[in-house]
């Protein structure tokens, strides 16, 4: 027996329509090459997002279609991703800091048939377009008055392409299974993979994450992703900020910059924000050279990489709250958001404090497991450790175009291998030990690279830290420390090692410590410990 409910398909159309009839006059706040202080609203936003559906008509797109960005976190590009998906084309959205040749097999295995670009990045397609076969044109995100000399071929203004158009636009009633959006991963070795989501799984996505236990959006909140619109949705904020009525501040090209990241926070009185370890790092940075402080900010977010505690530490001295979240492409991205249950709330400090440093607890519709290398489940007590496996309704199925090759992403049961080495406890939070590809075995046993790393960069004369498992002739393998050194600090290896006394077997401190300028890291942030391990693993 089914119930006698109205069948309506889960669309992004949906949120669109809702923020627009509920929260038409919250603000978005952008900065551009343009702009520097764009502001419009909700209802001015999706207006134009009209008047782009209509262009991308005229140009002949249709349902299915693949249409690419290379942009930052501004209004444009917020524009794009109602008006090409509600249309029911797929927006493909891409990283410019991936290398060049990545980018040309991204384009073309996507078959992106235009490409919406930032003028920053137009030198780097006119060197590639020769080698675009599917691309018919580009559209530069400026208007005409700034549009700049470009050999990139049938070039057009965003402004100009959108300028003529009706605002007036029937968005198409589509199977919510339809394709929404396309993210390529930024994996270290082979081809870059594609995770095509649909409306479905972006709404449940949204819905899910504007919850109190997970995000936490409301209309009382000002919310900036310092995490880039070019990958992974932005988290997803592009989609729950507008369905929560959020004002959305979109910091541009300034997202690495700590000073431009506190003006943005203080002019706007930023509420909450979101980013990865190394965007924390400059801002704390910036805030201990300057003196300034964080009065509106309140909570952030950190993912991407884990977070030490050390920066968890320095953000809670200007009075905010950080809460670690977990995720990945293949999960729409968020999994875990690490918010503390209400039952735990009289446990001791140390005890809240160490659990703060896991990456959470599931958020509705993600089932996690762990398995031993036989693939036999392994009990959430805590201290079983296993590979980590994921499923729900946000959770890629299979790559695109590599369907047949699921047998090598997915088990049996259809889970996913999400490639990290995990414990689960007994109340749910996930704590992430390593990367299966990074773990360190020394003697038959595993040592965790995360937590030597974390102690690392609590010591206060360390800025950040990697730790690298290299060859040993008795142990197999055994931990290796590469240093980051705060400015204008001085340390030493025997001190640094020494800072682990007590606080972890003592087996597990690292035989070494090499001390560097910086650490190479990935395009979203993380650091490269592949190229770590081909610099200092091969000349031991």
């Amino acid at each position: 027996m089914h119930g006698l409910m109205m069948d309506q398909p889960l669309l992004i159309s949906m949120i669109m329509k809702y923020a627009e009839q509920a929260f038409p006059e919250s603000e978005v706040v952008s900065v551009t090459h343009d702009h520097p202080e764009h502001r419009y609203t909700y209802r001015d936003a999706f207006r134009r997002a009209r008047k782009l559906a209509n262009a991308l008509d005229r140009l002949g797109m249709q349902q299915g279609d693949r249409i690419a960005t290379l942009a930052w976190n501004d209004f444009r590009h917020f524009e794009l991703y109602y008006g090409v998906s509600c249309s029911g084309a797929v927006l493909h959205t891409i990283n410019p800091r991936l290398f060049t040749d990545q980018l040309a097999y991204i384009i073309n295995h996507a078959e992106d048939r235009w490409v919406f670009t930032d003028p920053l990045f137009i030198p780097l397609l006119e060197g590639l377009q020769t080698e675009l076969p599917s691309v018919e044109g580009f559209v530069i995100l400026t208007d005409q008055a700034q549009m700049p000399d470009t050999s990139l071929k049938n070039a057009i203004s965003y402004e100009a392409l959108i300028s003529d158009e009706t605002d007036e636009y029937e968005w198409p009633v589509l199977d919510e299974q339809t394709a929404s959006s396309l993210c390529y991963t930024s994996g270290t070795t082979g081809h870059p993979k594609g995770v095509l989501y649909s409306h479905r799984s972006t709404v449940i996505h949204a819905i899910t994450a504007v919850m109190p236990s997970v995000v936490g959006l409301s209309d009382r909140d000002v919310v900036m992703p310092v995490v880039p619109m070019f990958h992974v949705n932005a988290w997803g904020l592009p989609y729950t900020a507008p369905l929560a009525g959020a004002r959305l501040v979109l910091p541009g090209p300034k997202m690495g910059d700590g000073a431009s990241l506190h003006q943005l926070i203080s002019q706007e009185q930023v509420s909450l924000a979101l980013g990865v370890p190394t965007v924390w790092l400059a801002l704390l940075n910036f805030l201990k050279e300057s003196g300034k402080g964080l009065e509106s900010l309140s909570r952030v977010i950190v993912g991407g990489a884990a977070c030490p505690q050390s920066i968890m530490d320095r953000l809670r001295e200007y009075g905010v709250d950080t809460h670690h979240a977990w995720g990945m492409t293949e999960m729409s991205p968020i999994g875990t958001l690490n918010n503390l249950k209400a039952s735990l709330s009289d446990i001791a400090q140390d005890t809240k404090d160490a659990l703060r440093l896991s990456q959470g607890r599931a958020i509705f519709g993600v089932a996690m497991k762990i398995v031993n290398d036989t693939g036999e489940r392994l009990p959430h007590d805590g201290v079983a450790v296993g590979d980590l496996y994921v499923r729900g309704p946000g959770v890629c199925s299979a790559y695109y175009q590599r369907e047949s090759e699921v047998s090598n992403t997915h088990d049996k049961e259809g889970w996913f291998a999400t490639g990290d080495v995990a414990a689960i406890d007994d109340e749910g939070y996930l704590h992430i030990t390593d990367r299966s590809k990074d773990v360190i075995k020394s003697g038959g046993e595993w040592i965790s690279s995360i937590e030597l790393e974390n102690l690392a960069m609590s010591h206060p004369a360390v800025a950040e830290a990697a730790v690298i498992a290299v060859p040993h002739e008795k142990w197999n393998e055994r931990p290796l420390l590469v240093v980051v050194k705060q400015a204008g600090e001085t340390l030493d290896k025997t001190s640094l090692l020494s800072w682990y006394e007590g606080k972890v077997a003592q087996w597990w401190i690292p035989d070494d410590v090499i001390f560097v300028h910086e650490l190479p890291h990935t395009a979203t942030g993380k650091v490269k410990k592949l190229a770590l391990r081909e610099q200092f693993v091969t000349t031991r």
